[in-house]
C-alpha cells in the first residue's frame, strides 16, 4: 500500500484482502454478485487453480513491498513492451492505502463487457463512476475524480470498519507495507495493473480469459521467488459464482 510520495495526499485505512468483504464491498458500490464474486487461490500450483470456476475475469493480489520484491517487480517491469491499449480502464492511484479501492476499480472496470453490463446496476455509485470516467480519461483525471468524490470514501471508510473483517484495522498512522494490484485480460493480452508505478498499465504478453490465472500465478511465482522468506501473499480470482 505503498503510494506516490505527495504531501498533500489523503490517507485511508488499509482494505483486507478478504472475499467475502471485498464481495459485500462491490455489492454496495453496485456491482450484482449473483454471477461473479472473489474467491480465494489457496495456492499457485495447478491442484489449486483447478478448484477455481474459470474463466476467471480478473485477478487480485496483495503481496509484501519488501525491496527484494520491488528491485523483482522493476526489473520486470523494465523488460515489457509497454505501449498500452485504449481498452485498459487504468487510474492513478493518489490516496495513500486506497490500493485496495484502487485494485477492485481495475478489476471492475475490466471485466468483458457483457458481465458489466448485466451486472453493474444503473444509477449506482460504480456506473456513475465509469461512466464519467470511461478508459478514454487520463489516469490523472480518474484519480481527481476519485480523491474529490466523497460518497466512495465512506464506502471503503465502512468497509475497513465492517464486522466482517478478520483483523483490526489498526491506525491511521500504521506505515504498511502490503500493496494489492489487478491483473486483467484485455484483447489477448494480460495486464498488471497498479496505480502508482509510472509506466501505466503493464503489458506481461498475451494471454486468453481461460488462461488468466494461471498465467497470472506465473508471475507471483517470480514476486514469491525474489523474497522465499516472504509468506504473506494472498491471491483472490473474480469468477463465475458457485451454485
Amino acid at each position: 500500500m505503498a503510494d506516490q510520495n505527495r504531501a498533500e495526499e489523503k490517507r485511508w485505512f488499509p482494505l483486507e484482502s478478504n472475499p467475502a468483504l471485498l464481495n459485500q464491498y462491490v455489492s454496495k458500490l453496485g456491482f450484482d454478485t449473483h454471477s461473479h464474486e472473489f474467491t480465494d487461490v489457496f495456492s499457485t500450483e495447478p491442484w489449486a487453480l483447478d478448484m477455481v470456476p474459470q474463466p476467471v475475469s480478473a485477478v487480485v493480489v496483495l503481496f509484501p513491498m519488501t525491496e527484494k520484491i520491488s528491485r523483482k517487480r522493476r526489473q520486470m517491469h523494465s523488460d515489457m513492451d509497454n505501449t498500452g491499449d485504449n481498452d485498459v480502464w487504468y487510474i492513478n492511484q493518489r490516496i495513500r492505502n486506497a490500493c485496495g479501492t484502487i485494485a477492485v476499480l481495475h478489476a471492475l472496470a475490466n471485466v468483458p463487457k457483457f458481465i458489466r453490463e448485466s451486472s453493474i446496476r444503473p444509477s449506482s455509485w460504480l456506473h456513475s463512476f465509469l461512466q464519467n470516467c470511461p478508459a478514454s480519461s487520463s489516469p490523472t483525471d480518474k484519480a481527481i475524480a476519485l480523491e474529490s468524490d466523497p460518497t466512495i470514501e465512506t464506502f471503503h471508510e465502512n468497509a475497513t470498519n465492517d464486522a466482517i473483517n478478520q483483523t483490526p484495522r489498526g491506525n491511521m498512522g500504521d506505515d504498511i507495507d502490503m500493496h494489492f494490484v489487478s491483473f486483467v485480460h484485455v484483447n489477448g493480452k494480460l495486464y498488471e495493473l497498479d496505480g502508482r508505478v509510472d509506466q501505466g498499465p503493464i503489458c506481461h504478453g498475451s494471454t486468453t480469459q481461460q488462461n488468466l490465472l494461471s498465467d497470472t500465478c506465473g508471475i507471483v511465482k517470480k514476486f514469491m521467488e525474489a523474497d522465499p522468506s516472504e509468506v504473506r501473499f494472498t491471491i483472490m480470482a473474480f469468477a463465475p459464482k458457485q451454485v
